[in-house]
């Protein structure tokens, strides 16, 4: 058996290439595309932790294979792995159609093999999975690579299935087994975080393009890091959020990864990869010291790579000085998700708009490059005057910051679906949503629809499927007018982004118009008549997608850096290091 393990990444829609689908805007803030091809980063950290333990493992994106290549035959590939375990990420619920599909295929062709889900959808999901004929296992929680290891090892060795924490198994006769939600760290510093792991893997299995973690990762390539699990914060509609984490997780607290740990796998990255580093997770949740702490291992390690940091509140000037000192030029990324006071209040983020304002009046002066701003479209409380608005808002914080600044600011819809297990899921009434889709077969079906708009699993008190697919074209006009005016843009690039808004508004009206024809066949025609010029809307529809590409050279270009950090990788210190921290 050529790997032990395999982790499988499902597109979006399985299989999105023979159906008529019109994307939508539903990707353009996120570096992958409306495919969602991008894989959990838990791969990598499962796959490193079961590569010390002495197991074969092996990444596979069927999303990015199928993207790269229209015509790559899937239940090929699929026929042609050899592991003992296929594991199906279910993360987040866009990939509950493709998940499922691409399950059925490897147990048609490894009817013998293990078919195992994880992630925060499948954790939530879990009782409906496991029912399904072509799925043998669910494995729950956020921290399971230790579980993985002790998994493989009974699978191996021999033992019972019910010492293995957080899974959920059928045995021989089909009976189904739940194991406790037990392994639930309290901390992250037990965590090996290598991407030299990935480097070698993908060299060992020669599949260079099926490892990539989304489409166009080899040439613009963007590496992360997580401070935290779970959250200190509670926003309504986030499946991230502490109650949610504690509804799907079982966990009660985050658990944070040291400072100095953070700072040691960016220097492993450093040693690879000239790339920029995302940080997950707002470091000040760690506590008062983290961020002080983090800037002084970072000073000391001398990380030169850009850094980028994500903040769920607004930041002070001794905030931004402290990155400073440690980062030199840093990134920074902020989700106020609405300029409505009003809006934002309710859904639990706490802070009014001059705090906003000063937070990117503080961060360009001490070391911040790039600062980008996300607004959303679908909100509780908001109507669609209010949705313009927060458009319309862009204008007073780009004459905020100098001309100079690199403020980005970005508007989009809240879809294609409200996360499970979030507050505004479990409480609906509460935050004034209606849901089309409750279960997961429901969000499934959903899927199939030809337009963006009919996948939305909501609508609100105060707008419809309708609105809010209108008010999302309306709201990049405006925001493109503002950008346009405020000298952020040129006219070439305003032109250009209008034009594509409005062949996109043009598209969802035809594809509803097509939806009143009764006949089938004639409905199903004129959806393939339109299927190309879908495709080519797929990305940067309501914005530009490559503002947010960060400047880093392909891997391609970091060739002797990569055989470099393998070399010192390979040093017998450092292996007996990784023993160590497996063994802990």
């Amino acid at each position: 058996m050529g790997t032990d393990i395999v982790f499988i990444h499902a597109p979006t829609v399985y299989d999105f290439r023979k159906k008529p689908i019109f994307y939508g805007p539903v990707s353009d803030v996120v570096p992958s595309s409306p495919v969602f091809e991008m894989y959990p980063i838990g791969f990598m950290t499962m796959s490193s932790h079961l590569e010390a333990a002495g197991f074969k493992t092996r990444i596979v994106n069927l999303a990015v294979m199928m993207l790269q290549d229209k015509k790559v035959d899937i239940e090929r590939v699929i026929q042609k792995l050899d592991a003992k375990v296929y594991a199906i990420d279910l993360h987040w619920m866009p990939h509950c159609h493709g998940s499922i599909e691409i399950a059925k295929l490897v147990k048609k062709y490894h009817p013998e093999g293990i078919v195992e889900f994880g992630g925060f959808s499948s954790s939530y999901f879990y009782e409906d999975l496991i029912q399904r004929p072509y799925i043998d296992m669910v494995m729950r929680g956020d921290s399971t690579e230790l579980p993985h290891v002790k998994l493989m090892q009974v699978l191996q060795d021999g033992g019972s299935l019910e010492d293995v924490p957080n899974l959920t198994w059928k045995d021989a006769n089909g009976k189904v087994h739940v194991n406790e939600v037990t392994n639930i760290p309290d901390d992250l510093d037990w965590c090996m975080f290598d991407y030299g792991t990935m480097i070698k893997c993908t060299l060992r299995n020669r599949d260079i393009k099926g490892a990539l973690p989304w489409l166009g990762w080899d040439k613009l390539p963007l590496t992360s890091v997580f401070t935290v699990r779970g959250c200190s914060y509670n926003c309504a509609e986030c499946g991230g959020s502490h109650a949610a984490n504690k509804r799907i997780l079982c966990r009660n607290k985050p658990a944070f990864r040291s400072p100095e740990k953070l700072v040691e796998d960016m220097a492993t990255i450093q040693s690879y990869l000239d790339t920029p580093i995302f940080v997950i997770g707002d470091p000040r949740q760690g506590g008062p010291d983290y961020v002080e702490r983090l800037a002084s291992e970072a000073r000391r390690q001398g990380i030169k790579n850009h850094v980028a940091f994500e903040i769920f509140q607004p930041g002070n000037e001794k905030f931004f000085q402290t990155l400073q000192h440690g980062f030199g030029e840093y990134s920074m990324e902020f989700s106020p998700d609405s300029h409505d006071e009003i809006v934002r209040f309710a859904m639990g983020k706490g802070y009014d708009n001059a705090s906003i304002e000063k937070t990117l009046t503080s961060s360009f002066p001490n070391g911040c490059v790039r600062f980008d701003v996300f607004y959303m479209t679908g909100l509780p409380e908001q109507t669609p005057e209010s949705a313009i608005d927060s458009a319309r808002a862009a204008r007073s914080l780009w004459n905020a910051v100098g001309r100079d600044d690199k403020l980005y600011i970005y508007n989009a819809p809240f879809a294609p679906f409200v996360d499970p297990g979030s507050r505004a899921f479990e409480e609906p009434e509460r935050w004034g949503y209606k849901f089309f889709a409750r279960t997961l077969e429901e969000h499934r079906m959903l899927l199939e629809n030809p337009s963006w708009k009919h996948v939305l699993s909501y609508e609100t008190k105060w707008m419809t499927r309708d609105d809010i697919a209108e008010i999302s074209y309306d709201a990049a006009l405006e925001l493109a007018k503002i950008e346009l005016e405020c000298g952020r843009t040129t006219q070439d690039a305003y032109d250009t982004r209008v034009e594509r808004t409005e062949i996109a508004r043009g598209l969802l009206h035809r594809i509803d118009d097509i939806l009143l024809i009764k006949d089938e066949a004639e409905r199903t025609q004129k959806l393939w008549d339109i299927k190309d010029e879908g495709e080519r809307m797929m990305a940067s529809t309501v914005c530009n997608k490559k503002d947010l590409d960060w400047d880093a050279g392909s891997i391609w270009s970091n060739g002797p850096r990569v055989v470099t950090g393998l070399i010192k990788s390979s040093w017998p210190f450092n292996r007996g290091k990784r023993r160590n921290q497996q063994s802990s």
